[in-house]
């Protein structure tokens, strides 16, 4: 009788259902709020409502790109040609979303810098109010995103967060620098509050890159886990760790792959005994080979 093929499950994807409506319900608040100063801008031949319009429409981008990455990883958890499941595929969209808002930090800036150049007249009342109902916007999209739990592990989720931040930021220094403009003829608070708020969101941005990028490459050898894992398996004195990889396969969860050099035969579920007393550990692959006590002196050596 042939006998049943039995396969080690890889799926490591938590469902984020609730997350998900989140993320679409802002999408669509942002979408339509982007038609709506579009429209109007069309309307009223005003320029800073159409330019806040398309703004909208770099986070509406964002947003859709979070959303996306949620379902894909969802309907894709058990598809096998992923080795270590799909909740990479948030990261991706995490950092997709961080470069979308480094691309509009740096637009924010190119506008600043040519109003300050070239100084254009203000429609104040109109701008204000586009400053306002676009802050009001994004505090409600603030409200519903920060309604999780696990905000602070979630990249998708923090990266859609940044994006609703950015935009309240530059809302609510359009504002002050408005009424400066208005009130005070201070008509240059305008493009300074832009460069301002360059810099604020240039950082939010890089900090989002390095986190995702660090993850899609793997560059997890730094971490204290690696010595960790080394320390438990050469305690006995007779065994060395020859080759290891660590790879993050979910938040703070990881899989290890460790070649150990052992002088004693010993079984692999004593190492991998070992290695489970090592926190966020939740996947082993261990390689053994046996090595006469003087030859592995002498690989130390060398």
């Amino acid at each position: 009788m042939e006998k049943p093929f039995c396969k080690h499950q890889h799926v490591f994807y938590t469902p984020k259902r609730k997350t998900e409506g989140r993320m679409l319900l802002v999408f669509f608040l942002t979408l339509v709020f982007m038609i709506v100063e579009v429209v109007a801008g069309y309307s009223f031949g005003s320029v800073a409502l159409l330019a806040d319009g398309i703004h909208m429409g770099t986070h509406a981008v964002a947003f859709g790109i979070a959303f996306s990455a949620y379902v894909l990883a969802r309907r894709w958890s058990r598809d096998k040609s992923f080795s270590f499941g799909t909740w990479k595929v948030e990261v991706l969209g995490a950092y997709t979303s961080a470069v979308v808002l480094g691309v509009m930090a740096f637009l924010v800036l190119q506008e600043a810098l040519l109003k300050l150049i070239k100084r254009e007249e203000i429609r104040y009342e109109e701008a204000l109010f586009v400053a306002f109902a676009g802050l009001v916007v994004n505090l409600i999209s603030a409200v519903i995103l920060s309604e999780g739990d696990h905000q602070h592990h979630d990249l998708n989720l923090s990266a859609a967060y940044f994006h609703v931040l950015a935009d309240a930021l530059t809302s609510f220094l359009a504002i002050g620098a408005l009424l400066g403009g208005k009130y005070l003829s201070m008509w240059y608070l305008d493009p300074l509050s832009g460069m301002v708020g360059f810099f604020v969101i240039i950082s939010w941005s890089y900090s989002l890159i390095k986190d995702t990028s660090k993850i899609l490459l793997d560059r997890e050898m730094t971490s204290p886990i690696v010595q960790e894992l080394i320390k438990r398996i050469e305690s006995d004195g007779a065994s060395r760790v020859h080759d290891i990889h660590l790879l993050r396969v979910h938040h703070d969860k990881y899989a290890c792959i460790l070649g150990i050099t052992t002088s004693k035969e010993r079984s692999v579920e004593d190492y991998i005994k070992r290695i489970e007393e090592v926190d966020n550990i939740i996947h082993t692959t261990v390689e053994i080979i046996y090595c006469p006590e003087e030859e592995l002196t002498h690989q130390q050596n060398c």
